[in-house]
């Protein structure tokens, strides 16, 4: 048996050392076949697309409003309009974490009188009921069941006012 195997790994090196001569017979020489391959033309490639050119338009007649800037009687609008963040009520434990930071852990109570809890980044947790306050974004919490709480932040609308984002913290949840 030990000799059979021996035959067998002997032929196979044999097959081996064979196949590595053919490769470097006189019939097959690699530098002509690349130099045949850098001599052929490649496919010809497709034009370039025009490039469209738009008329330009300045606005510089006083009786049109320009789009991009807004006039400080409009600004003023939207600074004033919305809703606005309550900056004189005392901020509460929760406001000082992300909203993503915060996990709601479950309920206690029923019905009208249910609270929510509410885990914070550190792992303490806190009861939250209806016109609390969560988040570093002023949300006020509008509603609790057993599976989430519905809450609405103030952002920045990017004209020096505020809006109003709906937000929801689901059970076993970190954000949304």
């Amino acid at each position: 048996m030990r000799t059979e195997m021996t035959i067998a790994l002997r032929l196979a090196g044999l097959a081996l050392v064979m196949a590595t001569l053919a490769g470097c017979a006189p019939g097959n020489d690699l530098r002509q076949w690349v130099a045949q391959e850098k001599a052929k033309k490649g496919a010809p490639l497709d034009p370039l697309p025009v490039i469209k050119t738009f008329e330009t338009f300045e606005y510089k007649d006083q009786d049109l409003r320009d789009p991009f800037n807004a006039s400080a009687e409009e600004q003023d609008q939207n600074v004033n309009a919305g809703p606005h963040p309550d900056q004189d009520r005392a901020r509460e434990p929760l406001e000082a974490y992300p909203l993503d930071g915060l996990k709601m852990s479950g309920t206690l109570g029923m019905a009208k009188g249910i609270e929510g809890l509410v885990r914070d980044p550190d792992g303490v947790v806190h009861r939250v009921h209806n016109g609390n306050y969560l988040g570093q974004n002023y949300g006020r919490i509008t509603s609790i069941s057993e599976d989430h709480i519905e809450l609405v932040e103030l952002v920045p609308n990017g004209s020096g006012g505020w809006m109003e984002r709906q937000a929801t913290i689901a059970l076993g949840d970190t954000k949304k």
